[in-house]
């Protein structure tokens, strides 16, 4: 079992989440990990630059973390609180966006209130910052990652407030929930805290902006995607245990509802040539959604 504990992390090369890749067309993703001074509120910060000119608009979707991300776009600037399903975004022509993700509880102290309130929602960087927000205009304009993150770090030097203990804890524990999948349960993590559930609840509520079982949910489907894009064959019912559930249909049931898709389904859609075209999973439960399931908006 990994140790719990705070596990700052440089950003790996792949981001985690991503559901499906861009078929046609030019598409960037960058990250860079925060300067050691921002690396207690800022996870990390990333950037986006899509050429569909020509091409129809592409769905990407993704399966956010429970992280507030500040998102710098042409003519608008916005701080997105935790998304709690499928982040689905329609892209098309040619474009960019440049971001800043906070670690988990960092937000707080900025928003001034339960981060909860933004769940699902937006803030205007404008309404956060005044006037001094504007500055992060001109992320868009810089000629490369680097020019970009370091204008937007001396802004969150010169503007954000200090961190405090309750907002660590909240990292922390979160940061216990990633290292560890043999967590499976709010009881048991709070445990491991030395909190009662109930407290542990109020704090993600007030720190994270979701609860501590959502949080774990995420992050077990988290890691059913990644082995499924990690191009091996995935043995379900012995993932389903391995995360935590008490029985395969349960898993199912919680992949589709987030995912879109069943596995078996998933699966065949990102590993077509190893996947047989039947109408059944692996393990042979029927991986058909419910009629309209596939054309239901997302």
């Amino acid at each position: 079992m990994k140790t719990i504990g705070n596990s700052r992390r440089p950003p790996g090369l792949e981001p985690r989440g991503v559901l499906h890749r861009l078929a046609v067309g030019e598409f960037a993703h960058g990250r860079v990990a925060a300067p050691d001074d921002l690396a207690d509120r800022i996870e990390h910060f990333w950037s986006v630059r899509w050429n569909l000119e020509g091409l129809p608009p592409q769905v990407q979707e993704t399966l956010p973390h429970p992280n507030v991300h500040i998102v710098v776009e042409p003519g608008r600037a916005d701080a997105w609180g935790v998304h709690t399903g499928r982040w689905t975004r329609v892209l098309e022509g040619r474009s960019a966006a440049f971001g800043i993700k906070f670690r988990p509880g960092a937000f707080r102290a900025v928003l001034g209130r339960a981060v909860c309130t933004i769940a699902d929602g937006s803030v205007t960087v404008a309404k956060l910052f005044g006037e001094a927000g504007a500055a992060l205009d001109a992320t868009l304009s810089c000629p490369d990652d680097p020019a970009a993150v370091a204008l937007a770090a001396q802004f969150l030097r010169e503007n954000l407030p200090p961190l405090d203990e309750r907002a660590e804890l909240a990292g922390r524990i979160v940061d216990g929930v990633v290292d560890d999948l043999e967590l499976h349960s709010v009881d048991e993590l709070a445990r491991r805290f030395d909190l009662s559930p109930r407290a542990l609840q109020r704090l993600f509520s007030d720190y994270v902006g979701v609860g501590p079982k959502w949080v774990i949910q995420r992050y077990r489907l988290h890691e059913a995607v990644a082995r499924v894009q990690a191009g091996r064959p995935v043995a379900w019912a012995a993932l389903a245990q391995d995360l935590g559930y008490f029985d395969q249909a349960h898993f199912i049931a919680d992949f589709r509802k987030l995912v879109g898709h069943t596995p078996g389904d998933y699966e065949r859609l990102v590993q077509p040539s190893r996947i047989d075209t039947s109408t059944s999973s692996p393990n042979g439960v029927d991986s058909q959604p419910p009629p309209g399931e596939r054309t239901r908006a997302r």
